[in-house]
């Protein structure tokens, strides 16, 4: 058994059309619902947008992600600061990891795998707890899409 602490991978079948499941990833309304993140961005995301956002409204509004790729209901990503959420830090200057969102037809609906690469570039003293939390975020925003989008397609 390998283990890595560079990457995250997470997987879930969802029961959607790849359209459905497409315009959740990437239109800002859609992506903050599923995601719980308050975005400042409005429509459809654009390759080189850099998103502002909160995760609640007791946090000032901050750079969240750049997006970095758009490829029509295959894959979609971006790259953000793991894990930046005391306010007291500036986070510019820090590496950023890429999450990858990938759509691949399957028998039932449409597997969604989330990739989050890049830990290892984190500087020491944040990288365990970074990776630790978006380990656990990723488990739960699964769970979040895989709702969201059963909800909007009955």
């Amino acid at each position: 058994m390998t283990t890595t602490t560079d990457r995250i991978e997470k997987k879930v079948l969802l029961r959607a059309p790849r359209s459905r499941v497409w315009n959740a990833l990437t239109t800002a309304e859609e992506f903050g619902t599923w995601f719980e993140v308050e975005l400042t961005e409005k429509g459809k995301f654009v390759v080189g947008a850099r998103i502002e956002g909160r995760f609640s409204k007791n946090e000032p509004i901050a750079p969240m992600m750049t997006i970095e790729r758009l490829e029509p209901e295959q894959l979609f990503s971006y790259r953000w600061v793991p894990y930046s959420m005391e306010a007291t830090m500036n986070y510019d200057s820090e590496s950023k990891t890429l999450v990858e969102f990938r759509l691949e037809e399957q028998e039932g609906g449409v597997l969604l795998t989330v990739v989050e690469s890049g830990f290892d570039s984190i500087p020491a003293a944040r990288r365990a707890k970074a990776y630790q939390m978006n380990e656990g975020g990723w488990t739960q925003q699964m769970d979040n899409i895989e709702r969201y989008v059963a909800a909007r397609t009955r």
